[in-house]
């Protein structure tokens, strides 16, 4: 690990430059009003600010070469703006927005482009964390499932691990700080890993990127983009408090953040406990509880031709195993079977900007300790999985109608254990990926295709005794693939545009479908692996129509997914010392369906939201078998009232939510069915402008009817737990 905290200073020191750009102008309204308290935002770096009253604004330290400012204001059309910045140059410039009423637009990091929403040639989805929270989410998983297209099996509030289109574990990647998380995602029973604290966003890709992010990612991404560092010339601090009436939750933060104009800090502390929650009947589900801690700390520095931005998040998570039978004592300390995990994560990103390209490296350090402990004296898993990768892209200079991107990524991975059991052997993994990009702009079409070749290779070796449990077989394999992808976006009109992509995706099989060989007591199974399985390959096609009026959006989104030689779990109908044994196989599959909805808020109540939107994925082995673990089909709405009250309470807000999720009878051999229910919620917030002091403040509920439910993919069903009763929840922010 040192020589890589090394490498990571060494690299962050070793391109200093001090031209001094500047880019300055005025935000006007298509009347010629000046806008007023516009946020500007420069995406090559982490420098923005405000227009004035006056609708002026100052930027300095701008990067040299492409510079794109992104503009953004209640009540406009987001608009993007790129130019090209010489050394030493002041730019002055002078843009107009136009009105629109609802329309929210984000740059995406996570797109290989960086296009915002609107020019993007892939559809992907972008949510705000803190917008989230207030509608009584307890942990990111739960605030992923919100949204169309994505779910999550959950162990209790603890445990959730998001599946996008039917596609979970390995076959979703996870992003934070510019680089991939690993932390033994191949579990049912592992969660994120992450906490929200200190996380502004999330953009979520639905299908294979392969192309940008090589193996794991051929059922799509999640990628957590950190919180913003403040404006130069400021500091900031805030404290943010939650509770939550069924579980006694709390979570509180606390952040400051501080800024000149080339040195940028923060620092973010959070802090969580939750006891077990109660089922609509009022029962306890003894050991759903966790305490959870998590600091964030980051460092910037920014010239005209360089920036580093420097960040490191440390995660410890206690959490309880529920099982029947347990006796309720020590309210929130979780009882035993619990486990215990704690996670580093060290990144460092840094951009060379050239007069007409930009250099772009992220590397990083992940440090992974999952222990599950049996009793005081009993660690039974010990592993500790250590990370280390890179991101290096080169931006090409624009030729003409084509922008142009090639790139180099990989990691060297190692596993080593240190209990008395184990779920996967000790074991050494490297992957290296090359691609190329382009993308082709005309008037009302944009083009883009790539190439990308990728080599993995897993090395274990031999332990325990063969015919034994827990004997594990030497591994030494070698995986590769070759995957494209093309998209076009068509702009038919002022209302209605298309997108179409088709990709391919592949996916290594993990250690623990090579080689498990033992109990999995977070599965109370056994499960055995094969040494002998294949890449999963996929091809997939996306067809998605977005139809924009100024009180009306209504989008389709339509997915056909072939997966080769696809890994799964099934029972083989017999039982080892007691456990019914399951074994890893493949098969061919296919997943299809969508998601659609509607945005409506009619004139002229344009302070009501109407959105609703339903969402379906059916899956199939070969043989016309129902893939296992498929979420239901849902009927997601909501109704919201949006309005200032006074000039001491503003962007107040109410909301009804009713979601529906139709029966689940699509299941595997080893499922049982689910029927439907209806969800409830409801909640109402605000700002408030008092004196000096701001603050924001929520009250929400959810399952307000108290229904009685089990989600299909909670992991509980099969000991017959309910999910969660009614909660409420309080919410206050202070901005400092």
């Amino acid at each position: 690990m040192k020589k890589y905290i090394f490498l990571i200073f060494l690299m962050s020191y070793s391109f200093v430059a001090f031209a001094q750009n500047s880019v300055f102008g005025t935000l006007k309204s298509e009347t010629n009003k000046p806008i007023i308290n516009a946020k500007i935002t420069v995406y090559e770096s982490n420098s923005y600010t405000f227009s004035n009253q006056n609708g002026d604004f100052l930027l300095t330290n701008i990067p040299v070469g492409t510079c794109t400012l992104l503009i953004e204001k209640e009540g406009f059309e987001i608009k993007s703006e790129t130019f090209q910045l010489a050394v030493n140059e002041n730019k002055k410039v002078e843009i107009t927005l136009q009105t629109h009423a609802h329309h929210i637009d984000e740059v995406l990091v996570s797109s290989v482009f960086n296009k915002t929403q609107k020019e993007n040639v892939m559809k992907i989805d972008h949510l705000t964390l803190k917008n989230l929270q207030s509608q009584g989410v307890v942990n990111l998983s739960d605030a992923l499932a919100i949204h169309p297209g994505v779910s999550q099996i959950a162990t209790g509030n603890s445990i959730g691990k998001p599946i996008i289109r039917g596609l979970s574990g390995n076959r979703v990647l996870t992003y934070a700080q510019g680089i991939r998380l690993e932390n033994q995602q191949f579990g049912e029973e592992h969660g994120l890993g992450l906490n929200a604290n200190g996380l502004e966003s999330v953009e979520i890709i639905k299908g294979p990127a392969s192309l940008l992010y090589g193996s794991d990612a051929m059922g799509g991404v999640l990628y957590f983009n950190p919180e913003k560092y403040t404006m130069s010339g400021k500091t900031n601090m805030e404290l943010n408090q939650i509770f939550h009436s069924n579980t006694q939750g709390s979570n509180t933060s606390f952040s400051v953040k501080s800024s000149s104009d080339s040195f940028k800090f923060l620092w973010q502390n959070n802090y969580t406990t939750y006891a077990d929650y109660k089922t609509p009947n009022g029962e306890s589900v003894v050991n759903t509880r966790f305490i959870e801690k998590d600091i964030k700390l980051g460092t910037a520095y920014e010239t005209s031709k360089y920036t580093a931005d420097l960040r490191y998040n440390y995660n410890y998570l206690n959490l309880g195993l529920p099982e029947r039978n347990l006796v309720d004592v020590q309210f929130r300390t979780p009882l035993f079977p619990s486990q215990r995990i704690d996670n580093h994560i060290l990144s460092l990103n840094q951009k060379i900007f050239f007069t007409k390209s930009r250099l772009e490296s992220t590397i990083g350090y992940v440090f992974n300790n999952r222990k599950e402990i049996e009793s005081p004296d009993e660690v039974a898993l010990n592993m500790k999985l250590k990370t280390f990768n890179y991101n290096i892209r080169y931006y090409l200079p624009t030729y003409g109608k084509f922008e142009n991107i090639i790139g180099i990524q990989g990691l060297h991975q190692k596993n080593m254990n240190y209990g008395a059991e184990r779920l996967i052997p000790d074991a050494v993994m490297s992957d290296i990926g090359l691609f190329a990009t382009t993308q082709v702009n005309f008037s009302k079409n944009v083009l883009q295709l790539g190439l990308r070749y990728d080599q993995r290779k897993i090395n274990a070796s031999t332990f325990g005794e063969e015919g034994e449990e827990g004997f594990f077989p030497t591994v030494n394999r070698k995986f590769e693939s070759f995957n494209v992808a093309f998209g076009v976006k068509s702009k038919w009109n002022d209302a209605v545009v298309t997108r179409f992509n088709v990709a391919t995706g592949f996916r290594a099989p993990n250690l623990a479908e090579l080689t498990s060989n033992g109990v999995h007591e977070g599965s109370n199974r056994y499960e055995i692996g094969n040494v002998a399985l294949k890449n999963e390959q996929n091809v997939q096609f996306d067809l998605n129509v977005d139809y924009t009026k100024e009180h009306f959006d209504f989008f389709v989104n339509g997915f056909y997914n072939h997966i080769t030689n696809y890994i799964f779990i099934q029972p083989t109908g017999t039982e080892i010392d007691g456990n019914v044994v399951y074994k890893y196989t493949q098969n061919n599959a296919a997943l299809f369906g969508g998601e659609a909805g509607i945005h409506f808020h009619p004139h002229p109540f344009d302070w009501l939201h109407i959105t609703s939107s339903y969402e379906m994925v059916i899956g199939q082995q070969r043989g016309d078998l129902n893939l296992p673990l498929l979420p239901a089909n849902v009927w997601k709405n909501n109704f919201k009232a949006s309005f200032n009250i006074n000039s001491t309470f503003k962007n107040a807000y109410v909301f009804v939510q009713a979601n529906y999720t139709l029966a689940q009878n699509r299941i595997s051999s080893f499922e049982t069915p689910t029927p439907d229910y209806l969800l409830l919620g409801s909640g109402i917030g605000t700002d408030v402008h008092w004196n000096k002091v701001n603050f924001k403040l929520f009250v929400s509920g959810t399952n307000v009817l108290n229904k009685e439910y089990i989600a299909h993919l909670s992991r509980l069903k099969s000991e017959a737990m309910y999910n969660m009763g009614r909660n409420v929840i309080f919410g206050l922010n202070f901005s400092l």
